[in-house]
């Protein structure tokens, strides 16, 4: 079993660089020591829930504060005694958009417009959901074995008043129920 030798062996042997290094050893000893004392599990977990709230007032910013667009319609076909289509309009940007336009076609294959469906909205707050009666479109006397084409267009002004518009079409009559997710372009500020 090999022993630290004490500040006066060393002396003794002539090792003044050893006994540099064994004062530095006991030194850095003293410091881990101390460290040792005052980092305790309480102090590191305090940290870590610091470090946490950080990062959460971080996202909560870009999504409150920051201003930005993020529009997405989400429209539910379904065959019931006919063809229905209900639609939902959901503005999760931090800001509102304005002279929002909604236009809905159900439409042949071939492109022949069959039944068409409007809705314009002066305003929709940042982080609102609009859907209801004005939003739904019931097509009756069509066969629900032929294919079909539902055309959304989407207009409107954004935070900056840029307008935006949006076009998206979607083949239908294949399956019974169908649900469309459909996204805008989304734009941040200082990105714009």
């Amino acid at each position: 079993m090999s022993t630290i030798p004490s500040a006066d062996e060393l002396r003794r042997d002539g090792g003044a660089e050893d006994e540099e290094a064994w004062e530095a050893a006991q030194e850095a000893a003293k410091l881990l020591d101390t460290l040792r004392s005052e980092v305790t599990p309480t102090r590191v977990a305090m940290a870590g829930a610091v470090v946490l709230l950080f990062l959460v007032l971080a996202v909560s910013g870009w999504y409150w504060i920051l201003p930005r667009d993020s529009v997405t319609l989400e429209t539910h076909y379904m065959q019931r005694g006919g063809h229905l289509m209900m639609t939902e309009i959901h503005n999760d940007g931090s800001r509102p958009i304005t002279d929002v336009s909604i236009d809905i076609e159900f439409q042949t294959s071939d492109g022949e417009v069959i039944e068409t469906m409007s809705l314009e909205l002066a305003r929709v707050e940042g982080h609102t959901s609009i859907s209801g009666d004005d939003l739904e479109m019931m097509v009756i006397g069509y066969t629900i074995w032929d294919d079909y084409i539902i055309v959304i267009d989407l207009s409107y002004h954004d935070y900056s008043g840029q307008l935006r518009q949006e076009s998206w079409p979607h083949h239908v009559g294949v399956w019974s129920q169908e649900i469309f997710y459909d996204k805008a372009d989304r734009h941040f500020w200082p990105l714009d």
